[in-house]
This record gives C-alpha cells, sequence and structure tokens, in this order.
C-alpha cells in the first residue's frame, strides 16, 4: 500500500503545530508566564525551546521520515538488529490512547461552551446578584450531567474520526488547514480587541514586562524548571505524536528548519493568548488564573461584563474548539497509521474500531465529575487528572529521553544516520559538533523535568 504524504508543506507545518497547539498553549502558558517574572520566564521558555524542545522534535520527525512508518515500524527499520528499542513504539502508541481517553473531553467542553455563548446562554446574568457564582454554576451543572458531557465527548469523537477517514491530504490536512489559519485570524482579532480594553496596558505588564521582584518571589531556579517543563510539553514529544507526520514528509526540506517553524507557530499561539487573557482580566478587575477554571469560570466572568461580550465568547470559544479539536484529529491520524501499519488494516476498519473504541475508553473520565466523582486515584486526583499526570510526567518525558538516546548513540540508531536524515533538503541544518550536547546535556534536563515530575 502506497504511503500516504501531505500535498504541501504549509500542510504538514500547519497539521504538526495543530498537534503541538493545545490546551496548555492557552489555560497554562500566559498564567506560568506572569507569575514567574513575566519576560524573565519567556527569555528562559525560548532558550529551552531551542535547546531541548526543537530538537527533539527533529529526532521524532527523523525517525517517521527515515523509515516511512509509524512508532513501532519505525523503531523497527531503522533499530540494530537484535533489539528491542521497537517496544517503546508500543508505548507511544498507548500513550496515544491515553492522551484521548480524557482530551476528547476536554476539547468537548469547549465545544459545549461554544454553543452555549453563541445560542445566548449567558445572556442576562450580568448584574445581577450572585452573577459569578451563576458563572462557576453553569460549568458545574455541565460536569454533573453524564448525559450533556457524553454528548460532547461523542461528538468530538465521531467528528474526529470522520476528519481523518478519507485520508492525509483530503480529511487530515484539508481540514486542518481551514482550522489553522481561522483559528490564527482568531486570535489576532480577539488579542487586538482585549488590547483596546481600558486598563489593557497593566495587563500586558504584568504579562510580558521582566519582572526581578516577581522571578525572586517564586526562585529563579523554579522559573528555570518552569520555563523547561513548558518548553518541553508546549510540542506534545514523547508519544510519536510528531513522529508520524515525519512519514508523511517530503525530502525537500531539513528537519531542523521545520521543527523551528512549528516551534515559532506553537510559540506565537501561546504568547497571543496572554494578550487576550490578562489585558482583559485587568480591564474588568478580575484575577486571572490557570488551568480549567480560567477558561470557565474567569474568562466568562469577564465576558458577561463586556460590551459584545457573547459575541467576543463565541469567538474565544470557536478559537478554543479549534485549538483542542487539532489536536485530536492529528493524534487520531497517528492511532490510525499505527494500527494500519501494524496489524495491517484498511483505513476504514481502522477508523470504525478506533472509534468505538476510543469512545468507550473516554467514558470514565466523563463519569469522573459526576457518577465516580467520588473516586480519587494517583496522588488524590480524579480521573482526568491520573491519566494526565501518567502521560505528561512519565510518558512524554520518558518517550522523550528515548527517542533522543536512539537517535545519538551507536546502540540505537546512532547520530551520523540521525545527521543525514535530518539534514536532507534546504534550510536550517544541524552540525556535528552539537552530538556531545545532544548526548550528555540534554539527556540530563530530560531527566531534570521527570524528577521534578514525580516530586
Amino acid at each position: 500500500m502506497e504511503r500516504d504524504s501531505f500535498n504541501s508543506r504549509l500542510g504538514f507545518i500547519l497539521v504538526s503545530a495543530g498537534c503541538a497547539i493545545g490546551i496548555g498553549n492557552v489555560w497554562k502558558f500566559p498564567y506560568v508566564t506572569g507569575v514567574n517574572g513575566g519576560g524573565i520566564f519567556v527569555i528562559f521558555y525560548l532558550l529551552f525551546l531551542i535547546l531541548m524542545g526543537v530538537p527533539v522534535m527533529t529526532m521524532e520527525l527523523a525517525v517517521g521520515r527515515a523509515s516511512r512508518k509509524s512508532a513501532v515500524g519505525g523503531y523497527k527499520a531503522l533499530e540494530p538488529k537484535g533489539s528491542k528499542w521497537h517496544i517503546h513504539g508500543w508505548f507511544c502508541m498507548a500513550g496515544c490512547y491515553l492522551l484521548m481517553m480524557y482530551y476528547t473531553t476536554v476539547s468537548g467542553w469547549m465545544l459545549g461552551y461554544f454553543v452555549k455563548f453563541l445560542t445566548g446562554r449567558f445572556e442576562g446574568i450580568a448584574g445581577t446578584e450572585g452573577a459569578a457564582d451563576q458563572v462557576a454554576g453553569i460549568f458545574g451543572g455541565m460536569l454533573g450531567n453524564t448525559g450533556e458531557m457524553m454528548l460532547w465527548m461523542g461528538l468530538t469523537v465521531v467528528l474526529g474520526f470522520l476528519v481523518v477517514s478519507t485520508g492525509v491530504q483530503t480529511g487530515l490536512e484539508r481540514i486542518t488547514k481551514g482550522m489553522m489559519l481561522c483559528l490564527l485570524g482568531l486570535i489576532v482579532v480577539l488579542a487586538v480587541h482585549s488590547l483596546t480594553l481600558k486598563g489593557a496596558g497593566e495587563g500586558v505588564a504584568f504579562y510580558l514586562l521582566p519582572s526581578m521582584a516577581r522571578a525572586r518571589e517564586v526562585g529563579i531556579w523554579q522559573v528555570i524548571i518552569a520555563a523547561m517543563n513548558q518548553s518541553f510539553f508546549t510540542l506534545s514529544l514523547g508519544v510519536g505524536a510528531m513522529e508520524i507526520f515525519g512519514s508523511y514528509m517530503a525530502d525537500d526540506r531539513t528537519l531542523f528548519g521545520e521543527s523551528i517553524q512549528i516551534g515559532i507557530l506553537d510559540t506565537f499561539v501561546a504568547l497571543m493568548s496572554g494578550l487576550i487573557i490578562f489585558p482583559a482580566c485587568f480591564s474588568y478587575g478580575i484575577q486571572p488564573d490557570a488551568g480549567p477554571s480560567l477558561i470557565f469560570i474567569t474568562l466568562p466572568n469577564v465576558f458577561i461584563n463586556m460590551p459584545g461580550g457573547r459575541i467576543w465568547g463565541t469567538l474565544f470559544f470557536l478559537f478554543m474548539t479549534f485549538a483542542s479539536f487539532s489536536t485530536v484529529t492529528a493524534v487520531f491520524e497517528n492511532l490510525l497509521a499505527s494500527c494500519m501499519d501494524n496489524f495491517g488494516w484498511t483505513r476504514q476498519k481502522a477508523v470504525l474500531i478506533n472509534l468505538f473504541f476510543v469512545f468507550i475508553a473516554s467514558i470514565p473520565c466523563v463519569l469522573g465529575y459526576n457518577l465516580w466523582s467520588g473516586l480519587h486515584l494517583i496522588r488524590g486526583g480524579d480521573v482526568l487528572d491520573s491519566e494526565d499526570f501518567i502521560v505528561s510526567n512519565l510518558l512524554l518525558p520518558l518517550g522523550s529521553l528515548i527517542f533522543l538516546l536512539f537517535c545519538t548513540f551507536k546502540f540505537g540508531w546512532g547520530f551520523d544516520s540521525f545527521l543525514e536524515e535530518a539534514n536532507k533538503g534546504r534550510g536550517l541544518k544541524m552540525k556535528k559538533w552539537m552530538k556531545p550536547f545532544f548526548q550528555f546535556v540534554v539527556p540530563v534536563l530530560i531527566l531534570v523535568i521527570l524528577v521534578e515530575g514525580l516530586k
């Protein structure tokens, strides 16, 4: 069977960036930036993105492009005879399934809130007694409603597999290009609007101006660790989510240059998200925070008090729907490719089996907020937090370390073979002198992230 491929370079970059750009860019990056010294954090973040994130992404893409296979087959094609690197490929596949077991639920929340703002669910709340509690109650009511949660999650799963069912070019690439271009347009419009609000300058200053006082308050070491974490996790590395797109790439561009392009897009969305959130929150005297409460409680409280808030809320959650759904479709494509490569299934068979499996496997996360709300697992967290802990704190850093060792040492694929693949085509090339840095410095950085995540 002939390997699918991207129709254009733009398609590859937007699909790969769509995989990296997700909910964390919006509900984590701006807040972490603000509390960790603003511009000081951003400088460290960009430094570690170049030193660690982009090189590991280049290695994932290289394994994919050199082998023209998904993770398991990629390792098998490139590993020394008799070695067992390909076992990690199965962990990559499992990690993508586990990620989708909770990400489909959260993506469903975005879709649900887009519909709520579009249909006027938040109309008439502003100015009434207990308005903030009413906004919080809408989110709590959604979480507690099993049927509604199942509906949004189910729609996300069905629509996601519908997109990838027709192939890479006609499905994934065509739809994701449209979504990503709309996303980039929306984020600019939303940011410009926030910057025009009264008192917006104070929010921008808190967000981006370097503040040694705030950095010292947190601790410089903690600022550095936070920057390392964000630069690493923002690119969705370690579970082969990027590797599959390497297998669809042409040889006309260097992988390091393309990885930098993806990193720039991902960082642009993260930085612009802060320019939406902080000016709006400061303008209305609402304290910005992080996580689900920022997206579903804090920002709706801002929108309901804003002239034209229904429109701006609808546009914001359309942006969030695109940001999360682009990750869903990218990982779904990874799952389909893995099944087709490893089991010889047709795309249609892989779609049907995976649609059923992912829907069933996502139900525990939905129930964790209502019928199973008393269930506490890893570190006392609910189902979603426990699943996320396994993916983010274990599979991503460990997986990235394995890709790194595989590409840089002779007992794996080897640095010379990796470098030859990475430097094919036009664009920014990696140099041989980088080898010791990749072999001995980057692994230490990843181990620091792993240890800090397990504390």
